[in-house]
């Protein structure tokens, strides 16, 4: 991209590596640069955190506020009883109320982390489209909503038509979410003076789609800026690992775990999460992720602090540090690896349930080829026996159990 920025902002997000596309650059730079805009995303509560798939979209609004404007984080409290059909193979399971609101009030606790909510012009506000969504009267939403979608340009976005090119069913119910998306835009720039809507390049189409409804609606004209759906260079989508998603709340994924995640960042892959997971300078940036040979390592702690400060504090990210610095370079046990406790009821255990309930394997199958494949250890010494039976004398100490190099949780019998 060569255009040259004036704001602030928007010069962040190009150097940092955040912007896929944008639907008008020079208006979207010229309002940053008039006063305080309004930007929002939404964030549907499929879970009860979000994950690490979702944290470029909650540094864009960090960076937003911390450049001068206004972040709206919008829980889709409305949208989730619907579900968004982007480049899904089937239809997301459909979710009670109160499972969305007890999901809602976990997903607020990430962005309390990375935003200031309060009154002030600059302020976080945090919202739930439910609010204008539950209580619409469908004829009339139809009527003076609907009548400005062209169905023959719906089939057209990518995300509905790689669907329906592989011969997958899509419902009606998900077939308006686009509509409920856009629908979200117009009613944020009445109620706010919303000015631009952020997403992965997923959102493309439904990000345009509320541009175009606002503009016919209202006349008004708003923006939207899309980030890349990042995988790492070895083409893993970004937010999985072995063990699954890694949540950014710290009771499903702890702040040990969330750190080695960090740390085992792949070489090629340093320099750019760097710049868009941390606040570090970008020549930092830069000069970190050309290390080479062992001192690249050196830059992969930094980056595991750094991320690990903003979601769980500087403490949580020195205890982690430590915690693997006793695990890998002293040969130690270290006070911080996530600690599965028994109770002598639960005992005799075999090795296999304990490897599952410790997390290092997610089911009995999985742990029982971890051990036939030599993979797995016990107080680092090598696992053989699938069938050993733990009971509570072999527990008067902690034991150590380990699922390759870097995966690693404590047993213990509680006092």
């Amino acid at each position: 991209m060569t255009y040259q920025p004036k704001s602030d902002f928007l010069a962040v997000m190009l150097e940092r590596g955040f912007v896929a596309d944008c639907t008008d650059y020079a208006g979207l730079d010229d309002a940053l640069t008039k006063g305080v805009v309004p930007g929002y995303i939404g964030f549907d509560a499929t879970a009860k955190s979000l994950h690490v798939g979702s944290l470029i979209q909650i540094m864009m609004l960090r960076w937003l506020q911390k450049t001068g404007h206004k972040p709206l984080t919008l829980m889709g409290g409305g949208t989730t009883k619907v579900g968004d059909p982007s480049f899904r193979a089937d239809e997301r399971p459909l979710l009670t109320p109160d499972q969305i609101d007890a999901n809602i009030a976990g997903i607020k606790q990430v962005f309390a982390k990375y935003l200031s909510y309060g009154d002030s012009d600059t302020d976080a506000l945090m919202l739930n489209n439910a609010e204008w969504l539950d209580d619409l009267n469908y004829l009339e939403f139809l009527r003076d909503i609907g009548r400005h979608f062209s169905v023959n340009r719906m089939l057209s976005f990518e995300s509905v038509k790689s669907r329906l090119d592989r011969e997958q069913s899509l419902s009606f119910l998900e077939f308006n979410y686009m509509i409920l998306q856009a629908y979200d835009f117009l009613e944020l720039n009445r109620r706010y003076g919303c000015l631009v809507q952020f997403g992965g390049s997923d959102q493309w189409g439904n990000i345009v789609n509320g541009i175009d409804l606002t503009r016919r609606t209202d006349d008004t004209r708003i923006f939207g800026l899309t980030s890349p759906l990042l995988t790492t260079s070895d083409g893993k989508k970004m937010g999985k690992s072995a063990d699954g998603a890694v949540w950014l709340n710290a009771d499903m994924r702890a702040p040990y775990e969330f750190w080695q995640f960090w740390r085992n960042t792949t070489d090629a892959d340093v320099g750019r999460f760097l710049k868009l997971y941390t606040e570090l300078p970008v020549d930092e940036c830069d000069r970190l992720g050309q290390l080479a040979g062992s001192e690249i390592n050196t830059a992969k702690v930094i980056l595991a602090n750094e991320v690990t400060t903003l979601c769980h504090g500087a403490n949580a990210a020195a205890a982690a540090e430590t915690t693997a610095r006793e695990v890998f370079e002293k040969g130690g046990v270290g006070d911080d690896l996530p600690t599965l406790t028994l109770t002598a009821a639960d005992l005799p255990a075999s090795i296999v349930q304990l490897i599952v309930k410790s997390g290092l394997a997610n089911s009995g199958k999985e742990a029982k080829r971890l051990i036939a494949e030599n993979g797995a250890r016990i107080n680092d010494a090598p696992l053989t026996d699938a069938g050993l039976m733990i009971d509570a004398p072999a527990l008067s100490a902690p034991i150590k159990l380990s699922a390759g190099k870097k995966r690693h949780a404590l047993v213990q019998l509680t006092t």
